[in-house]
């Protein structure tokens, strides 16, 4: 069932995109009409609009590469490894 759904994204990547920016709007419009920030405990969260979802954000594609990465540096290997 996951495998069909993963391909069937792969075989929309715009969609995927668009879907994604939608979301990440959402958020960010969210955050600031919805949010009270009366109540901040750092200076980030009260003065700059959707700080928690620009922070998410970056944290995302920050772990997204370093995963890429670690996988690339020595984790990921060929698929016939254990049959020799």
């Amino acid at each position: 069932m996951i495998i069909q759904i993963i391909d069937y994204l792969k075989e929309r990547p715009k969609t995927v995109r668009v879907s994604s920016y939608i979301g990440i709007a959402i958020m960010l419009i969210w955050s600031v009409l919805a949010v009270d920030n009366h109540h901040a405990h750092t200076w980030a969260e009260k003065y700059i609009p959707g700080f928690w979802s620009l922070f998410s954000l970056g944290a995302a594609v920050v772990l997204i590469f370093f995963a890429r990465w670690f996988g690339k540096s020595g984790i990921m290997t060929r698929e016939d490894y254990y049959d020799n």
